[in-house]
């Protein structure tokens, strides 16, 4: 694959500051396809200073123009999707058709609508005497996760660019090759020097460095729950804006006047898309005890479809695969029934782990409570809606979750209940300019359409 050995910074690829390097590996032959600089916080603050440079310009940059540019940037990322979703497939080892749906797709629409919506955003308005100005936080720094490596970037540059931050971007080691195209396509774009900066690295040493440093007015952070603490500690102590998308654990709950079999249906393809590597995957599915034992031969059938190595990719890393698999084994340790998949490797190579579902799951049990990012599935029994709504609301996360009923008023009536961010009735499709983000451990702030806009901005109000 290609990589460039270099940080983009101040809008050229210049060396790294060290001579240390990341490999990267296909996760589905376990392969390495690539290498590139282990950033350090030398390039880290290169990369701010340029940042913080470009920053009056930019802020002064008219919104219809910022428009015009982030539009300028979702039509390149449009025109290089067959690329974007070769280099996804080839780093984080997804099915070659989700990342053109999926990973090269969605990106387009969330450019797309930050286009729009820095068009006709109201950043003045008049209230009384008093002229109020939404002016941007200054500058941005980015660090992304590695399961979705351009959405995720898209959802924190795009906003950020619309409401005139310029950005630093620290991706995932796991999958910086397509952070370098995005790079690659905000310099097709024309975005000016410095508006956009990218360096690759290791989290302790870059993002940490990106997280701690003086001159970044806010840090938008997307990953698991303990670093979003830690990040958090941090900008705390520097007074400093924090957007934090962290894990989840969310209730697929399936009232008792639902379609079953499209409920469970769904909700394994829900699970077993990105296999399973998605935060606001449904991951518990809750049934009544009248149909319990309906749902769970629904579930086996329908998740011995995903086969590993054709509509199931592989996880991320060996790290990964072996954390997931020791949840699968504590799940049996604990007294889960296994109905389809296990705890062995289903391929000789690559890191795949088999579609799991587990029946008999109680609320307390470890895979009930715990994020554990892989196919896995866990099926628990409620005995009316109070327990129903108890068994969703009994984790420390509140990302999303899903709701299923023949009256869509009762499904809504219930989903306002749930402590959590984002819940799709009967199937609702995913909208980009919905606001995605988590109560409770799940997170702070908002990512997508102008909830997400808002995260970048600061308010000032002038009296006369």
């Amino acid at each position: 694959m290609k990589a460039h050995d270099g940080m983009y910074i101040g809008g050229a690829w210049r060396p790294a500051a060290g001579a240390d390097t990341i490999a990267v590996v296909n996760p589905a032959d376990e392969q390495v396809i690539a290498h590139v600089p282990a950033g350090t916080a030398e390039d880290v603050d290169a990369a701010v200073r340029a940042a913080r440079a470009a920053f009056p310009g930019w802020a002064a940059t008219p919104p219809a123009e910022r428009a015009a540019l982030i539009g300028a940037l979702r039509d390149v990322l449009a025109a290089r999707k067959d690329e974007i979703a070769e280099t996804v497939t080839a780093e984080l080892g997804s099915p070659l058709p989700l990342s053109q749906m999926v990973h090269a797709g969605v990106p387009v629409l969330v450019a797309g609508s930050y286009a729009e919506l820095a068009a006709t955003y109201a950043f003045e308005e008049r209230h009384g005497n008093s002229t109020v100005f939404l002016e941007p936080v200054g500058v941005v720094g980015a660090i992304t996760p590695w399961n979705y490596p351009l959405h995720q970037v898209v959802a924190k540059v795009a906003p950020a660019l619309a409401a005139g931050c310029t950005v630093v971007l620290k991706p995932a080691e796991d999958t910086p090759l397509t952070a370098q195209l995005f790079a690659e396509a905000t310099e097709e774009a024309g975005l000016p020097a410095g508006v956009f900066n990218l360096v690759t690295g290791l989290g302790p040493v870059a993002g940490q460095a990106l997280a701690e440093h003086e001159d970044v007015d806010l840090v938008s952070f997307t990953g698991s729950t303990a670093v979003g603490r830690q990040i958090g500690a941090t900008a705390g102590g520097a007074v400093k804006r924090v957007a934090l998308e962290l894990g989840g654990k969310s209730a697929n709950v399936i009232l008792p006047s639902a379609d079953l079999a499209k409920a469970v249906n769904v909700g394994i393809a829900n699970v077993m898309s990105n296999s399973g590597q998605t935060c606001s995957a449904w991951t518990r599915m809750l049934v009544d005890a009248e149909r319990y034992e309906e749902a769970v031969a629904l579930a086996a059938a329908a998740v011995a479809k995903y086969v590993p190595g054709e509509r199931v990719g592989p996880l991320v890393n060996a790290k990964q695969q072996a954390r997931v698999r020791g949840y699968i084994e504590k799940g049996v340790a604990e007294g889960a029934r296994l109905v389809a998949g296990g705890p062995d490797a289903p391929l000789p190579t690559g890191y795949y782990v088999s579609p799991t579902v587990f029946a008999d799951v109680t609320p307390e049990m470890t895979i009930s409570q715990e994020e554990i990012f892989g196919p896995v599935v866990s099926i628990l029994k409620y005995e009316d809606e109070a327990d129903a709504l108890r068994i969703a609301n009994g984790t420390v996360y509140g990302l999303a979750g899903a709701v299923w009923a023949a009256d869509e008023s009762e499904a809504v009536a219930f989903a306002r209940r749930m402590d959590t961010g984002q819940v799709d009735i009967n199937g609702g499709r995913f909208n980009p300019l919905a606001p995605f983000g988590g109560y409770k451990q799940s997170g702070v702030g908002r990512e997508l359409g102008e909830h997400g806009l808002a995260e970048y901005l600061q308010t000032k109000s002038l009296q006369f």
